[in-house]
């Protein structure tokens, strides 16, 4: 009596931890868990990512002092380092507003129906 008594009981526990096991699983397999962990792991691999920049810009700031050491080559020092030289004057436009390129399909078009039309000067 004993004896199924240990048995039962041993194989309810056995099916509720089964039980338990695969619901758990389930739910790691859902949409909403799927996304979830993806948005984890491109969270960490930014960090991670972030991390190897700044080791990065860190290893080419101490080569570029090393360099300009060995070279001779110093900063000025009125200048601070967070400082950058300003842009050059803003180049024009290479064709005027309102007037169309010479080189348009349009203006070859008409060069052709006039008979001047040289097709090498396409290429």
């Amino acid at each position: 009596m004993f004896r199924r008594a240990f048995w039962f009981t041993a194989g309810a526990a056995a099916g509720v931890w089964a039980t338990t096991k695969v619901n758990r699983q389930l739910k790691k397999l859902t949409p909403e868990s799927l996304a979830a962990q993806a948005a984890d792991k491109a969270l960490e691999a930014g960090h991670r990512l972030k991390d190897f920049a700044l080791d990065v810009r860190a290893g080419m700031s101490q080569r570029e002092d090393e360099l300009n050491d060995a070279l001779g080559l110093h900063q000025d020092p009125e200048r601070p380092d967070n400082v950058t030289a300003l842009p050059g004057p803003r180049r024009r436009m290479a064709v005027e507003p309102g007037r169309p390129d010479q080189n348009t399909y349009r203006s070859n078009h008409e060069n052709r129906s006039k008979g001047s039309y040289n097709r090498n000067e396409d290429h």
